[in-house]
């Protein structure tokens, strides 16, 4: 299987573009699963460390199922490639309690306490108010394990505790506020076909009092690798809405999720190897990059840190459906996730037949966008950050971007072609998007 990438500029020249300086009190970190890492070895882990720190991401959240053979293996390089690198870059635990089959023990071999005790004086474990960060997916059933005097704590010293209990609900949580130092919400994708709002986020806030925020930030969702229920939530704006979303909400820290989730279409990093790609989900991921949604990380970043930035070229991202959603057939997608209580509803309900692509222009400019043969469309942008959308209205073929200032044409990129039907092996639709930039 070939992949190819779409970004025309690399993140090291993106970040390239801005100047800012470092914060030491807002972070923005990437949600590794680290069971799709079967194929890194040291060398790989020291490409996606450089990858991520051009784009201004903090650390790594490696997040682990239990019992994973692999991911001991792999937490192991990924702190040797940190470590070689030495370039500020880090690392913390991320301790999955549902993909693993079993909840993490908190004691013995290959245990919480065990890999906190190895790791938490390396000199890229993630620190934060002078103690190791560390967060979860879940472990609802083990919360006496991290209260303040228990047995993680007791076993491996305090901790700054930032898990994922969203399953609690922001009333329950309010029980346990003594045994966190903060909260990340796994709220971050719509239901149903509406676009992602931060009201979650705010009520989260609101329900913590004073314990941080951390707020997830996801450019798309497609869950394609489960071999049982598989499910769409609308992407279509979300990467740009979401950014947005922080500036609103303003929490203490950012998780993107994911650097490299392919089984739910999430990823942002960059493809290694096919035997890190869950079968279910390869016919999905073949040829539907997603690196480009890098490329404004340095601006975003540094704009929700309140740092300078300099905006000294102009640039464009954008992404879309290479066919329209009733172009082939569901295979069994369902609209939402009927397992987590949601309403069932038509996939192709939740997504729009669209082109969206964002701008950030170095001043006002003509933002214009035409699909094959069709008749350019041409959208008014301003010095700074920019986003819009074009329906497909059935039209085919690749997509022209260019940015026009004063009659002549300042940049301009060409993204993969639209067909009328999916183009896929098996005739499903492909729920995936294509990322691309210049």
């Amino acid at each position: 299987m070939k992949h190819l990438s779409s970004s025309l500029a690399s993140a090291a020249a993106a970040a390239a573009l801005y100047s800012s300086s470092v914060s030491a009190q807002k972070l923005v970190f990437a949600h590794v699963v680290v069971g799709n890492t079967a194929a890194h070895n040291q060398s790989t882990w020291e490409n996606d460390i450089k990858l991520a720190a051009d784009a201004g991401i903090d650390a790594f959240a490696l997040n682990g199922g239990y019992p994973d053979t692999n991911v001991p293996t792999q937490i192991a390089n990924a702190f040797a490639a940190c470590e070689s690198l030495n370039n500020g870059f880090k690392l913390f635990f991320s301790f999955d309690y549902l993909g693993g089959g079993q909840p993490w023990p908190a004691t013995g071999d290959n245990s919480v306490v065990g890999l906190l005790t190895k790791y938490k004086t390396s000199s890229c474990y993630q620190n934060y108010n002078d103690l190791p960060f560390v967060s979860t997916f879940e472990g609802t059933n083990n919360i006496d394990d991290w209260a303040p005097g228990g047995t993680i704590r007791s076993g491996a010293g305090d901790v700054y505790f930032v898990p994922d209990w969203s399953s609690l609900g922001t009333s329950g949580i309010t029980a346990d506020l003594d045994n966190i130092q903060g909260f990340f919400s796994w709220n971050m994708w719509p239901t149903g076909a509406n676009n992602m709002t931060d009201d979650g986020d705010k009520a989260w806030v609101s329900a913590l009092g004073s314990k941080s925020y951390m707020m997830g930030v996801s450019p798309w969702f497609f869950h394609s690798a489960s071999g049982g229920t598989d499910w769409i939530w609308r992407g279509d704006s979300l990467w740009a809405d979401r950014w947005q979303q922080v500036l609103d909400v303003d929490p203490q820290f950012v998780e993107i999720v994911t650097w490299n989730d392919w089984g739910e279409a999430s990823y942002i990093g960059p493809f290694v190897s096919d035997d890190e790609v869950p079968s279910g989900s390869a016919v999905y991921v073949d040829n539907m990059p997603h690196e480009s949604f890098r490329d404004f990380l340095p601006y975003y970043i540094a704009t929700f840190k309140g740092n300078d930035f300099d905006i000294t070229k102009d640039q464009m991202q954008y992404w879309y459906r290479l066919s329209p959603a009733a172009g082939g057939s569901p295979c069994g997608v369902d609209g939402n996730d009927p397992d987590q209580g949601q309403t069932e509803v038509d996939p192709n309900t939740i997504v729009q037949d669209a082109v969206f692509f964002s701008a950030l222009l170095t001043d006002d400019a003509t933002v214009q966008v035409q699909i094959g043969s069709g008749s350019p469309t041409q959208f008014s942008g301003v010095k700074g950050i920019n986003h819009f959308s074009q329906p497909f209205n059935g039209q085919t073929g690749a997509v022209a971007f260019s940015i026009i200032r004063d009659g002549a044409t300042v940049g301009n990129g060409t993204g993969a072609p639209i067909t009328s039907s999916s183009s896929l092996s098996n005739g499903c639709t492909n729920y995936n998007t294509w990322a691309g930039s210049f």
